[in-house]
């Protein structure tokens, strides 16, 4: 049962969650974060560090909408293993619905 970020992440990019992931499983893209749901340890201590609730089990239904890609962005964006700040918009676009659509961006962080 892998974690995997969803698109609330998108737009936002909090990174408290990568500070305690035990291996290193977060990617960076330009605008969202993603777990690679084969490293994913299934230890869960990610989730409720996610201060927007963008972190779900892939067998949610949130998360099983959502491991493809965050398979697929692992293998393609770079590897985050420390905090950093969240993008400067983040309150802006905080709480905002389907931004995958609007926002996503393919490009690596």
């Amino acid at each position: 049962m892998p974690y995997v970020v969803t698109e609330t992440c998108i737009k936002c990019k909090y990174t408290d969650c990568v500070e305690v992931c035990p291996v290193d499983c977060f990617y960076e893209g330009e605008n969202m974060l993603v777990i690679n749901p084969d490293e994913c340890i299934d230890c869960g201590v990610c989730e409720p560090e996610c201060p927007i609730t963008a972190i779900f089990p892939d067998v949610t239904e949130e998360g099983s909408r959502w491991i493809e890609l965050n398979r697929e962005y692992a293998q393609k964006w770079p590897n985050l293993t420390r905090k950093k700040d969240p993008l400067p918009e983040v309150d802006q676009y905080r709480g905002e619905t389907n931004k995958f659509d609007q926002y996503f961006s393919p490009n690596p962080g």
